[in-house]
């Protein structure tokens, strides 16, 4: 039976995006490709971590939060075969289901919101990191977000400042210009002071583009903390 290496599951509301405020259950799977600078889940991503769960014991664990909205999440929940049978599974009990994901695997999947966060050149780890040519190299698939959006209900979610505006809107134009209202900016911080300054300075270009913006709202609810 195939497994997956889960980090933490946690019920809280949706911090992010165009569900933002609904109450969900978090699946955090460990693994990912990439290797952010500014990654807030390194235990989930530069020292995965967590418990090897199979699919009916995943399942299993969510039936005591009561919620129907379930978020997978990760790290890069693409990454692994048995996501797909997990989505089925959480389908078949009636559940509402958003992928959290960069963009970087495509997979036959189940969801009802495809929530994509493609990683901008503002992702790039440090040289001695080890992992600056790996990240660079596997950040863009233009094809893969282009086959995600075709199959679901999407987003298109960037860790952004108004530096990284043209690189969003050369993206875009690859991207065939989806629709204002799928692309959502976030600005980078850990903290709701730092947050706030910079959703401030993404006013403007929201206005001018069309384009959402929004908060991490978990960071203003409850800090930068673990199962939130």
């Amino acid at each position: 039976m195939a497994n997956l290496r889960i980090a933490e599951i946690f019920a809280s509301v949706q911090g992010e995006g165009l569900w933002l405020g609904t109450p969900s259950v978090f699946v955090r799977i460990s693994g990912c490709n990439l290797r952010c600078v500014w990654c807030d889940t390194p235990y989930a991503s530069w020292e995965p971590e967590g418990e090897t769960m199979t699919v009916p014991e995943i399942s299993a664990r969510l039936e005591g939060f009561g919620l129907r909205h379930v978020v997978v999440t990760g790290g890069e929940p693409m990454l692994f075969e048995p996501v797909v049978d997990l989505c089925r599974t959480l389908r078949a009990a009636g559940r509402t289901i958003t992928i959290e994901t960069a963009g970087t695997v495509f997979r036959e999947i189940d969801c009802d919101l495809m929530s994509i966060s493609p990683k901008l050149a503002n992702s790039l780890p440090a040289e001695e990191s080890g992992w600056r040519q790996r990240h660079d190299s596997a950040r863009g698939k233009p094809d893969v977000l282009q086959a995600l959006m075709e199959r679901h209900f999407y987003q298109l979610k960037f860790v952004a400042s108004t530096a990284d505006v043209p690189e969003i809107k050369a993206l875009l134009r690859e991207l065939g210009n989806p629709p204002p209202d799928r692309v959502v900016l976030m600005a980078e911080g850990r903290d709701a002071e730092t947050l706030h300054r910079k959703e401030r300075e993404l006013v403007p270009i929201c206005l001018a583009e069309g384009w959402r913006l929004s908060p991490r709202f978990h960071i203003d609810l409850f800090g930068d903390t673990r199962g939130t």
